[in-house]
């Protein structure tokens, strides 16, 4: 299944798979923790629902977009 990079992943901060990928990369984050304390571009730290289930409850969240990074997928 092919995920669209542009899906929106931490709606209350209105970042996209790409946003936060970018963020990951360029920051050389490798934790879910290092990725939510991050000051660069703060996510996870509104409604928190990216952080878990997913906005819309389908599981597309940051721990995803990590993973995708470290599989070279994002």
């Amino acid at each position: 299944m092919d995920i669209d990079l542009d899906t929106e992943i931490c709606v209350c901060n209105s970042l996209t798979i790409q946003d936060i990928a970018k963020c990951i990369k360029e920051n050389d984050l490798k934790t879910l923790q290092e990725i939510l304390e991050n000051e660069a571009l703060p996510m996870g730290d509104k409604c928190e629902a990216c952080r878990d289930e997913g906005f819309n409850n389908d599981g597309l969240n940051i721990p995803m977009v990590l993973s995708m990074v470290k599989c070279g997928r994002a």
